[in-house]
């Protein structure tokens, strides 16, 4: 390029600079402050209300300058804002006054409601069951009106006195076992004895604290029963206790024993033992190793009766 070509481009150059400056100082000035702001580009708010229309671009006619758009000052968007949710308070309910639980002493909570007498059978079997041995000792009882019965025979023990019907218990089913010596005279076998073990065995190993407590449990039960017979003003413990203390104080004879059967039944040979009290006559016939069991298990019981 030659130098007469760079000189126009720059005479034209500073012609443009000029005629810029020109126009700048020859525009108005609008009166008062205005804050000359490019508007950014609107983003959408959601739930925003829609803005309102700006004001039309203020340009100067024939100007160079780019449009300029005036932003006046806006107030700030309002945000929605949700009710308040109120909760409904709970309707007040006046206190019920409850009343107060009657106190029992210990005597009341252990009542128990006993059955009528006619009709204890099954509630007497049912309490012996929960003992150890408890299935043994009531297959060994009497099937029914075992309370009466248990009565009548505490009432002529404490006589001294043993019944041969309406017992407690069941009966053994085996006639005694004898040697005969001649037509009139016979001797008790040994073996006899051990007729009755089982029947004291379930007797012995029954828990005695267990059966104390079952028995002052049917106490009132025994009460009634002995008033049937004719006891209405007399104690029935006290009964039982002079009937422990009547087999307490037998005294253990030695065998063998002779027999005679004048008629049905045999009696002892020996006058002087034939004479005994009836409790006394059979603790010989289930033997002194039974009778010392026995009589060591009653002793327990009574101290604690």
């Amino acid at each position: 390029m030659t130098k007469s070509g760079l000189f126009v481009i720059a005479a034209v150059a500073i012609l443009t600079l000029l005629s810029l400056v020109y126009f700048a100082l020859t525009v108005d000035s609008p009166e008062g402050t205005t804050t000359l702001v490019i508007e950014p580009p609107v983003s959408v708010v959601e739930n925003s209300p829609a803005p309102s229309p700006s004001p039309a671009p203020s340009t100067q006619p024939n100007s160079p300058l780019p449009q300029i758009r005036l932003q006046p000052q806006q107030a700030p968007a309002s945000v929605a804002l949700s009710e308040p949710e109120i909760a409904t308070l709970p309707e007040e309910v006046e206190p019920v006054e409850l009343a107060p639980e009657p106190e029992l002493n210990e005597d009341e909570t252990n009542v128990i409601e006993l059955p009528t007498l006619t009709d204890s059978d099954p509630f007497v079997f049912e309490t012996l069951q929960t003992l150890q041995n408890g299935m043994a000792l009531v297959n060994a009882l009497a099937e029914d009106q075992i309370v009466r019965k248990f009565v009548v025979f505490v009432e002529n023990i404490s006589r001294g006195e043993f019944p041969q019907t309406g017992l407690p218990y069941k009966g053994l089913g085996q006639e005694m076992p004898v040697s005969e010596i001649d037509d009139n005279l016979f001797v008790m076998d040994q073996v006899a004895h051990s007729r009755f073990d089982q029947v004291v065995s379930t007797f012995v190993e029954t828990d005695t604290d267990s059966a104390v407590i079952i028995y002052q449990m049917l106490s009132p039960l025994f009460q009634q029963a002995y008033a049937e017979i004719g006891f209405r003003n007399v104690s029935f413990d006290e009964t039982l206790r002079a009937a422990i203390n009547n087999v307490l104080r037998t005294t253990n004879m030695e065998g063998p024993y002779q027999l005679v059967k004048p008629s049905v039944m045999y009696l002892y040979a020996d006058s002087s033992v034939e004479n005994l009290a009836e409790v006394h006559k059979q603790l010989l016939r289930i033997g002194p190793d039974n009778t010392s069991a026995l009589k060591a298990k009653l002793r327990e019981f009574l101290t604690k009766l």
